[in-house]
């Protein structure tokens, strides 16, 4: 490759990856808005099912224009679908049903921020990264920093038995999901994989409906704006960014970016609720930023491993 190339090539790197970063931090913190505007009108295995539904509307055109590299083998494809299992159906089934049941978007935030800290631990463990002790601190810190942006929205009274199994199912669905999709299925076409698992989620989520809920759908722009919404912006564009970015950063950096998550929460629900942020919320972003950045940093001992052979 030529120098200028390769100067381009980095060039590109140093603002590209931050730019996808970014955008999926401020989409999927939005998602939680979202989320609540559209469980108000259905609820969460309809909201999936019409979610999807609509997910698979929007791909399959394009998938037929682009024509883009479907699995190649029954093992491949195997796996591309057990990584969309884990990320859509059991970690969203788990994180729609935690606010459902009763349990705020705040405390759900808090439970599931904890993803970066278990991914860190199981990439330092299992897949050969070496995180020091500066990434640990700042992991640490930021899930201090998101507990304080949400504190005022705790209620312990919300942590009913039935929500704290559907946030632990929902905990475990992002975290298997994200490393399983990394190590499993790190040359598959993005595009291919989101119609199957779009359509395997689909397949899954509305039989659930149709057994477990009987409230019917309340139809109206809210409805229809949250699902255009999560369905371009989060599940298409968001997760594509975030198994891009996982490609080419060490996990545990990777997922660090979920802490900022509830940071983008307040905005939208100051703008559409009225919700204003508490200065202990404003103090908690600034911390949560202090973590996050502790954590991306590269340190001397990180290094990330080759992927594994799908």
């Amino acid at each position: 490759m030529p120098p200028d190339s390769r100067l381009h090539t980095s060039s590109e790197r140093r603002w590209l990856e931050p730019a996808v970063a970014w955008y999926f931090v401020a989409v999927w913190g939005s998602g939680f808005v979202a989320t609540k505007i559209g469980l108000a009108h259905a609820a969460p295995f309809t909201f999936l099912s019409l979610r999807f539904a609509f997910g698979l509307a929007c791909l399959v055109p394009i998938a037929l224009i682009v024509k883009p590299r479907w699995p190649r083998s029954a093992r491949e494809l195997r796996h591309v679908i057990i990584a969309g299992l884990l990320m859509h159906a059991v970690h969203l089934g788990g994180s729609h049903y935690t606010q459902y049941l009763g349990m705020s978007a705040g405390i759900t935030a808090v439970l599931l921020s904890i993803q970066p800290l278990l991914t860190a631990m199981i990439a330092a463990r299992w897949m050969g990264e070496k995180l020091t002790r500066r990434q640990w601190t700042g992991i640490v810190i930021g899930l201090l920093g998101v507990a304080l942006v949400v504190w005022h929205k705790v209620d312990v009274r919300e942590a009913r038995i039935g929500s704290l199994i559907a946030v632990a199912i929902s905990l475990f669905g992002v975290t298997a999901g994200t490393l399983y999709q990394r190590t499993f299925c790190p040359l598959v076409d993005l595009r291919a994989a989101t119609v199957v698992q779009f359509a395997c989620t689909l397949a899954v989520m509305a039989p659930l409906a149709w057994i477990f809920e009987t409230a019917p759908v309340i139809w109206s722009w809210s409805l229809a704006g949250s699902i255009v919404f999560l369905v371009i912006g989060a599940s298409i564009l968001g997760v594509n960014s975030l198994h891009w970015l996982m490609r080419r950063g060490q996990a545990a950096r990777v997922a660090s970016v979920f802490y900022l998550t509830p940071v983008f929460a307040v905005v939208p629900e100051l703008l559409i609720f009225g919700i204003v942020p508490s200065l202990l919320s404003l103090a908690g972003i600034a911390v949560t930023t202090l973590g996050v950045a502790l954590v991306v940093l590269r340190g001397r001992g990180a290094r990330t491993p080759p992927p594994a052979r799908a």
